[in-house]
């Protein structure tokens, strides 16, 4: 904890941005919440609020590529605050949902969020190296990703009970955080003369207008290296599962537990406490991990992340589902720390923005898939049932890991910033 507090005291850049992250995510959690019970108060329909998160699902692939082109190419700050302006915008319109009770307005506004939030979301990922020192990177990155997971947790109880006052407070709060966000982003001083531009080649005039060419050649990138390609892969599979829990909280909280938007908010805080102690256990554990203890700690999780989902999906007793829900997130934390520390010391500055937004893109993909099926099953099926199918697809990524691995196709990367690990000596079975 020490260490953190000390990156806070001494990295202007990183405080200013840290300081925005917590106050928009903390909005933005209230206006998951509120979204989220606003449908079911509307409809009692499962099936609504899958048509809340496809309707976010959709702008944030469809844009990720576009955010990504645009982040390598032009001010990656500039991009953040405008995103920040637009979202609190947009945030003021689900005021309308309140006013008319019309389920149109809630998914209109969804995706107008969304379609912003990529240039966010993966401007500050590849933001990070750059405002951070080497040997501030996994800090950093630790810090970063915990306290997205601390605003969760604070976000979603609070949610609950500022709903209970009005669903128009959550929504007020989501847009004066998305200001005060933009404001921390305008802060940030460049520590180069390049300032938050990537570093690149002039562009041909033809070139300049082949965005879809410079995307191409991020996903070429990728797949050069093993380990990024890996770790893409990898969260495509959390997410053949991680999709339907978007859903099945609603459920579980409104349908299963019948504990209305409490029980939504507090399934969702607790997996955010997992989530803030899986964090702050990942960056302890990974200064200490040579490259091939990390592989073998991420198959480790995966496994722990997936049969703890599946045993919170059978639990009858609301207490044990919520400490197995803890326990799931617990692993899923440890793994993304571990991951986006490497991803951020392997990956080239001119290829970052790219690399990230595709990274969620793959994500948003899957896991719209994951929503659209668990919730046509939650028309057929107990929730219950889905909870562990989910919980079992979200552990196959394992076998994907495990054959990488033994086989030798996961060597240590080049890293372009931070110490590099300890390397590993391959047997016979390398390629």
């Amino acid at each position: 904890m020490g260490e953190l507090l000390q990156l806070l005291r001494r990295n202007r850049n990183y405080r200013f941005m840290w300081a925005g992250q917590i106050v928009s995510e903390i909005g933005d959690n209230f206006n998951n919440i509120a979204v989220f019970a606003l449908a079911m108060m509307l409809t009692h329909s499962g099936m609504v609020v899958t048509g809340v998160l496809l309707a976010r699902a959709i702008p944030a692939i469809t844009m990720g590529p576009i955010a990504g082109v645009l982040l390598d190419r032009f001010d990656r700050k500039r991009i953040m605050i405008a995103s920040d302006l637009a979202r609190a915008l947009v945030a003021l319109g689900f005021i309308l949902a309140v006013t008319s009770n019309r389920i149109w307005v809630l998914y209109a506004f969804s995706a107008l969020l969304m379609a912003a939030s990529p240039f966010f979301t993966a401007g500050r990922s590849a933001i990070l190296p750059t405002i951070a020192s080497p040997e501030e990177i996994h800090i950093a990155n630790s810090l970063t990703q915990t306290t997205r997971w601390l605003t969760l947790t604070i976000g979603t109880f609070l949610g609950a009970t500022v709903i209970a006052i009005g669903y128009k407070w959550a929504f007020a709060f989501n847009a004066l955080s998305f200001v005060f966000s933009a404001w921390c982003i305008w802060n940030l001083r460049a520590p180069t003369a390049s300032g938050f531009r990537a570093k690149r080649k002039v562009l041909a005039v033809d070139e300049g207008i082949r965005p879809w060419h410079e995307y191409l050649d991020g996903l070429r990138y990728m797949r050069s290296v093993p380990l990024v390609f890996a770790i893409a892969l990898l969260s495509v599979g959390w997410a053949t599962g991680g999709g339907a829990a978007q859903i099945l909280f609603t459920l579980f909280g409104e349908v299963i537990f019948n504990r209305g938007a409490s029980g939504i908010g507090t399934i969702w805080g607790c997996a955010g406490l997992g989530l803030l102690f899986g964090g702050i256990f990942a960056n302890w554990l990974g200064k200490r991990l040579s490259f091939k203890a990390y592989k073998l700690t991420v198959l480790i999780d995966v496994v722990v992340h997936g049969a703890a989902y599946v045993l919170f999906s059978h639990e009858q007793r609301f207490g044990l589902a919520l400490l197995f829900i803890f326990v799931s997130r617990v692993g899923m934390a440890v793994n993304s720390v571990l991951n986006y520390s490497y991803l951020l010391r392997t990956v080239s500055n001119r290829y970052r923005g790219r690399v990230f937004a595709t990274i969620d893109t793959f994500e948003w993909t899957m896991m719209m898939v994951s929503m659209m099926g668990a919730g046509i099953a939650s028309m057929y099926y107990n929730p219950r049932v889905i909870g562990i199918v989910a919980g079992l697809l979200s552990s196959t990524t394992a076998i994907f890991w495990a054959w990488a691995n033994w086989t030798g196709r996961l060597p240590c990367p080049v890293l372009s910033a931070g110490p590099r690990p300890e390397p590993e000596v391959h047997t016979d079975r390398s390629i």
